[in-house]
């Protein structure tokens, strides 16, 4: 399981280190994509064969005839790039996702169970804030949502 904030410094030449733990998870390759939220994802290569067999999946097995999922696919894989882990740890993150997110010199690195997300350290600190003086509306709701 993939857990824990980490902050890392970008180098100039766009590579990031990430946190020992998740190397040991994730493995040589990984695979980036746009995010939710104004992240970036990353995803084991076994958990990206998960995720693009449900973006895929469809009553007709014919997802390229639903406008929204066709959308939602470009937007996924369109942007997503294999990346590998160097000896040290690093990753080279691409300059159009770099840009994205608007990273520049330093990065919110977050476990969240099945994937890393990459923050802009700047936003993931604002958004944190936002989403703590929310805690526990939103647990009550998903707690609600369970209960249906």
């Amino acid at each position: 399981m993939l857990i824990g904030e980490y902050i890392h410094t970008i180098d100039e030449k766009n590579r990031i280190s990430m946190p020992s733990k998740f190397r040991k998870e994730m493995g040589k390759k990984i695979i980036i994509t746009p995010g939710l939220d104004s992240c970036l994802f990353i995803f084991t290569i076994k958990e990206w064969e998960k995720v693009s067999k449900r973006l895929a999946d469809s009553s007709t097995d014919l997802s390229f005839l639903k406008a929204d999922q066709r959308s939602f696919n470009r937007y996924m894989f369109g942007r997503a790039a294999e990346v590998e882990i160097d000896s040290i740890g690093r990753i080279l993150i691409p300059d159009f996702l770099k840009d994205r997110i608007r990273l520049k010199d330093k990065a919110a690195i977050i476990g969240v169970e099945d994937r890393v997300e990459i923050w802009n350290d700047k936003i993931w600190s604002q958004n944190q804030a936002v989403v703590e003086k929310q805690a526990g509306e939103l647990a009550e709701k998903l707690g609600n949502e369970k209960t249906k």
